[in-house]
């Protein structure tokens, strides 16, 4: 168990490891950060508080472990290096600082260092809540997500003179999950805490599982139920991330927060609105739509001028891990796994076989359950005819899915409902139906019971439940979901 690594260093090993500092030492007023689990048998629950010296706020620290001795002694000198320190300076510990005040462990628990750096940024994160540190106008809060997008914003930030604090959200744990390819898993997390490592900048771990389980998934699951097909990124962004960066920064004294999206902001009319990325491939300006005035007044988007390539090529001239690494799914929480799926393990909606009929109801067909299709679906319907046909409507009461030609699908208007406008209605003359459409030219009307997009041109009508982002020019000029045709 002790390195083989020379007496000295062995030595030090054996001080953290048979004395070792704060270990019971769990206030029930501290922050706490669990790392560990059953996968590998070692368990470490790190405890953070704070304490005034001479109006700096500074950590004290404990833990509990249970496992292999080398969790003890990393845990131990994890709680030497942090006790005393400034909060954003504890932040900055790494698991290569923990290894080096051990003396260095062999490869063989070297895993036990980064259970100990783990518990050290979960439970700083989860002591947020206490800290209240003096404004400093060049700091900035940035959402570190593990990729490559964010990462180059923190980079571009701190050669702009900004002093980044990386926070990273783990949103959704799943054990059918794909860790992979979501971008708020726990793996994300390591990755982004990897990251700050390397652009030697303060990291934090915040748990938002309860949040985002409440606010995007649970709803997510009963508007599917009510035949519905949202786009949670709309809620998760204006509800969820955005306000915790924000809540986050206040803390910590930063007048800003930033991420990595491909977007711009703009004044217009006396607001800082959100406006279309320069690389239209790539622009992101749909899912920021609900973001509200008081946190577009302190967002940063650095990347919002750029390419995606040149973002990447930024990430390579650093020798950035994640320089080539490919983008995450919108719908982190269903990387790995399928709607359907989910859908009936969280919300009870089994797939019930049902009629596919068209309007005059004749049947043409059985589905596999109706919330395993969506309004415009031409694929796998499983049935032939003269020509492709569409889903035209689900309707979840009958357990039915309407099918019909293309032409049926097309529209000249679609009702809003939920409507939020930044700028007069007159002022809109593009709306985007698809998180990857195009803006389509478009107006929007009042009507008797509520707004109507109207454009110029038939367009294939999208899924109830979907954002319409509005559009004056390359601005965001507000949004509302689409009510669309119900059976």
């Amino acid at each position: 168990m002790i390195p083989n690594n020379g007496g000295q260093r062995a030595e030090r090993f054996r001080v953290y490891l048979e004395t070792p500092r704060g270990r019971g030492v769990l206030p029930p007023s501290a922050a706490f950060g669990a790392a560990g689990g059953a996968a590998c048998g070692d368990r470490l629950l790190f405890a953070v508080w704070l304490e005034d010296r001479e109006g700096v706020q500074t950590v004290r620290a404990g833990f509990e472990a249970a496992g292999c001795g080398a969790l003890t002694a990393a845990a131990s000198a994890a709680v030497q290096l942090v006790e005393g320190r400034p909060f954003l300076e504890a932040a900055q510990t790494t698991a290569a600082e923990i290894d080096r005040e051990l003396g260095g462990l062999s490869p063989a628990k070297a895993h036990a260092v980064e259970l100990a750096e783990e518990g050290i940024h979960r439970a700083l994160g989860a002591a947020l809540t206490q800290v209240t540190l003096p404004r400093e106008e060049r700091r900035v809060v940035v959402g570190l997500s593990g990729g490559v997008d964010s990462a180059v914003a923190a980079v571009l930030l701190k050669e702009q003179g900004y002093r980044p604090v990386g926070v990273t959200f783990e949103l959704w744990r799943d054990p059918e999950n794909d860790p992979q390819r979501s971008c708020c898993s726990a793996q994300a997390v390591r990755s982004a805490r990897r990251l700050a490592r390397q652009l030697e900048i303060p990291h934090l771990t915040v748990d938002l599982r309860d949040r985002f389980r409440h606010a995007v998934v649970e709803r997510w699951v009963e508007e599917h139920r009510t035949g519905l097909t949202p786009y949670p990124c709309l809620r998760c962004n204006g509800e969820v991330r955005f306000s915790a960066l924000a809540a986050i920064a206040d803390n910590l004294g930063a007048p800003w927060i930033a991420t990595g999206h491909y977007a711009r902001l703009v004044k217009k009319d006396g607001k800082e609105l959100v406006a279309r990325g320069m690389d239209p491939r790539k622009d992101q300006s749909y899912p920021l739509a609900a973001l509200p005035e008081a946190v577009r007044s302190r967002l940063l988007l650095p990347l919002g001028g750029l390419k995606k390539g040149e973002v990447r090529g930024v990430a390579a001239r650093l020798g950035l891990e994640v320089a080539g690494r490919p983008d995450s799914q919108d719908l982190c929480f269903l990387a790995g796994t399928t709607r359907e799926r989910l859908l009936a393990r969280l919300g009870g909606i089994e797939a019930k076989e049902g009629p596919i009929q068209d309007r005059q109801g004749k049947v043409l067909g059985r589905h596999r359950g109706f919330a395993g299709y969506t309004v415009g679906q031409r694929k796998g319907l499983g049935i032939g005819g003269k020509g492709p046909l569409f889903v035209l409507a689900v309707d979840p009461r009958q357990n039915a899915v309407v099918v019909g030609p293309r032409e049926e699908l097309l529209v000249r208007e679609l009702p809003l409902v939920e409507l939020h406008l930044y700028l007069p209605a007159v002022a809109i003359d593009g709306a985007r139906i698809r998180s990857r459409g195009a803006v389509l030219p478009a107006q929007l009307e009042a009507r008797e019971g509520g707004e109507l997009l109207r454009f110029p041109q038939p367009v294939e009508r999208t899924a109830p439940g979907q954002l319409a982002c509005l559009y004056s020019g390359e601005v965001v000029a507000g949004w509302g979901i689409i009510a669309g045709e119900r059976p």
